[in-house]
């Protein structure tokens, strides 16, 4: 039973390598397309402006909070396209979903549809239907924040799957 599979392995060997034998018998073609150009909020920013009234004291996860406006635009065909959208940033180490501010202790956090968006993750999309994102100011447990001006900055990136 070994002897025969040895000789049949041989067998086939000889076949593929005869000279003659071979020729061109499968064809592969297809056609190079590229997605339909989007941007968002036409290639300008996504602004989030808390303004002069985030108190100290009053960071928790749930004041301040403020949805953020912002609108894919893409080519009519890009309704038949797989989407994702991911928000690229530095997370803070106590929320994967916060973007790290200049301000220690002090992150943003972002939630699509009323949940954490856990950053630098691709979720998919409906381009027809975008989630509604938002933006509240968290803080270390426990830390207690100082006055003064923060920032924070992500990029906000959808992508053709």
């Amino acid at each position: 039973m070994k002897l025969s599979a040895v000789m049949l392995l041989l067998l086939v060997s000889g076949i593929k390598s005869a000279s003659g034998w071979e020729s061109d018998n499968l064809k592969l073609r297809g056609t190079l397309i590229e997605p339909p150009p989007c941007t968002i909020n036409d290639g300008g920013q996504v602004d989030v402006n808390f303004g002069n009234r985030v108190g100290v004291k009053k960071v928790d996860g749930v004041n301040y909070q403020q949805v953020m406006n912002y609108q894919i635009t893409c080519d009519p065909t890009a309704s038949t396209w797989d989407m994702t959208l991911e928000i690229i940033g530095t997370p803070a180490d106590y929320d994967t979903a916060a973007v790290t501010s200049d301000v220690a202790d002090l992150a943003i956090q972002i939630k699509q549809n009323g949940m954490p968006f856990e950053l630098n993750k691709p979720i998919p999309i409906k381009l027809t239907t975008p989630p509604i994102l938002s933006a509240v100011p968290v803080k270390r447990v426990g830390a207690t924040l100082i006055e003064g001006p923060f920032e924070a900055t992500a990029t906000l990136r959808a992508v053709y799957q």
